[in-house]
């Protein structure tokens, strides 16, 4: 059994992470550290899990786990790090976003790999830590990384994608707000979204001279959780060669599936899926990506990539089925 302690145990990164965990059949639960509900049960925040998880939230930290997943918030796990020593076998995954660019990634001697595991799964395997990607970055690369591969980037990309209410985290604010969010949609962070460097990150890892604009337009939904993203760029080759090359790079990948038919969101919430449309118009080759971005946008990713670290079968524990209604 894998040995794992939580940190930033009160919001809905980790609730996602316990309920899954829960139901992992290699999962062993040793700490969820908080300290605002230290003492308290964990299923008095997270009540989803009541008669599931009989253990308390703490203030202390076990450093002699397997594995730690980092529930803190952006900006903020590099400073509980340098606070919060855990042994030298301990494997960190940070679901925050202090290490993805590649700038930031060194840490106590070590480099926290990026952890996309269709872009980087031999690396992860091999890896005692791990930056998992953020939810939009994960719909929108996955969006456009055959294209990369096979050097087709070659005009402007432009993305709108919306997502739920639950990645602005638990924490209420003034456009989270019930009354505010309801039959209102707005857009926000428009040209300069923080995803942006990992999207760019990852897209000249696989197209060296990729230097051409992506313009991302996120956008607030109504909805409590998912994203759902459509992306356009120029088709600069045959629509069935392209379609041709995306099953292709996806023909192994066991939580991703291509399509030429309309989706919609509901097909992926409550799973680790990503579902990707392709589409030609004209000269352009329209992309439409869904996730949920609970699962394969923060926990189930993160999920995926502990069980890549420790030899698992990388679906174990995500075989999980959408609601579809």
């Amino acid at each position: 059994m894998i040995n794992i302690g939580i940190i930033g145990g009160s919001g809905y990164t980790a609730g996602e992470l316990l309920r899954l965990l829960a139901n992992h059949p290699e999962a062993s639960i040793n700490f969820v550290y908080s300290t605002t509900n230290a003492g308290s049960p964990v299923a008095s925040v997270h009540e989803d899990l009541y008669g599931t998880l009989d253990i308390n939230f703490t203030d202390t930290v076990n450093p002699d786990v397997d594995v730690v997943f980092l529930c803190l918030g952006h900006g903020k796990s590099l400073a509980f790090l340098q606070a919060n020593a855990f042994s030298a076998d301990t494997k960190i995954i940070d679901l925050g976003n202090d290490f993805r660019l590649a700038k930031d990634a060194a840490f106590n001697g070590k480099t926290f790999v990026y952890g996309l595991p269709e872009l980087n799964r031999n690396a992860i395997k091999s890896a005692q830590y791990i930056a998992n990607p953020g939810c939009f970055a994960t719909a929108i690369q996955l969006a456009l990384l055959p294209l990369a591969k096979n050097g087709l980037i070659n005009d402007t990309v432009h993305v709108n994608a919306t997502t739920g209410s639950t990645g602005a985290g638990v924490m209420p604010s003034a456009t989270s707000h019930h009354p505010w969010r309801t039959g209102n949609m707005s857009h926000y962070k428009a040209f300069n979204h923080q995803h942006l460097g990992e999207i760019v990150q990852s897209l000249q890892q696989l197209q060296n001279d990729f230097d051409d604009e992506v313009l991302f337009i996120p956008n607030r939904g109504d909805f409590a959780r998912g994203i759902f993203a459509t992306l356009y760029t120029k088709l600069n080759t045959d629509f069935e060669l392209v379609v041709k090359l995306y099953n292709e790079f996806y023909e192994n990948e066991p939580f991703v599936k291509v399509t030429t038919s309309s989706i919609n969101m509901k097909l992926v919430l409550q799973t680790n899926n990503c579902f990707i449309s392709l589409e030609q118009h004209g000269k352009n080759i329209l992309i439409t990506s869904v996730v949920d971005n609970l699962v394969k946008g923060a926990s189930g990713q993160a999920i995926e990539n502990m069980n890549l670290m420790f030899g698992l079968e990388e679906t174990t524990g995500l075989k999980l089925k959408a609601a579809g209604f």
